[in-house]
């Protein structure tokens, strides 16, 4: 008896493309998890054995640590909120995280972009979420091309380091319009 409904048949090993936004939604909705948390603990502190480990983007634009800490961390760090931290806000209006945290004995506040936060974990309980990487929300400056063409006349020089790779050509499209 065959199954109408079988996603494989016909050879297909995945799944027709959705027209419905839903990867964005859980990244949402995860994001949402994490800062429900984060907010539980501004106001209550950390009970048990509960503590988070928290990555995010430190090249993200708006991330805003101490210029030691970008140096010793140039594209992504790591913290950990367990015993010793102050002042954890989170301000949903601005789409930020705020946080107190000592480094070499001394201390620091870092100010994080929500859409630079890559991963979540407690691991106490072995609880973690991963986000998809959001892109930026602000507008380009005026020195920026907006064009996506290079605007110097000279030969390019390449920085490997450095370089911008966009993933738009290998990520699944819906169906174009007619």
């Amino acid at each position: 008896m065959a199954d109408d409904h079988d996603p494989t048949q016909d050879d297909s090993l995945f799944p027709a493309p959705s027209l419905l936004p839903y990867e964005r939604w859980l990244n949402e909705a995860s994001r949402s998890v994490m800062l429900n948390a984060l907010e539980h603990v501004s106001r209550e502190g950390l009970a048990g054995e509960h503590h988070f480990y928290l990555t995010f983007l430190t090249d993200f634009p708006g991330v805003d640590i101490p210029a030691r800490l970008r140096a010793q961390y140039p594209h992504e760090m790591t913290i950990v909120l367990q015993h010793q931290f102050w002042d954890l806000k989170v301000d949903r209006k601005a789409k930020t995280v705020s946080v107190g945290l000592s480094f070499g004995g001394v201390g620091s506040i870092l100010v994080i972009p929500v859409q630079a936060i890559t991963g979540f974990a407690d691991p106490a309980i072995r609880f973690s979420l991963h986000f998809a990487a959001m892109e930026p929300t602000e507008e380009p400056t005026p020195e920026e091309p907006t064009t996506g063409q290079p605007e110097q006349d000279g030969p390019e020089e390449s920085d490997s380091s450095s370089q911008v790779v966009s993933l738009d050509a290998f990520r699944k499209k819906g169906p174009s319009p007619a």
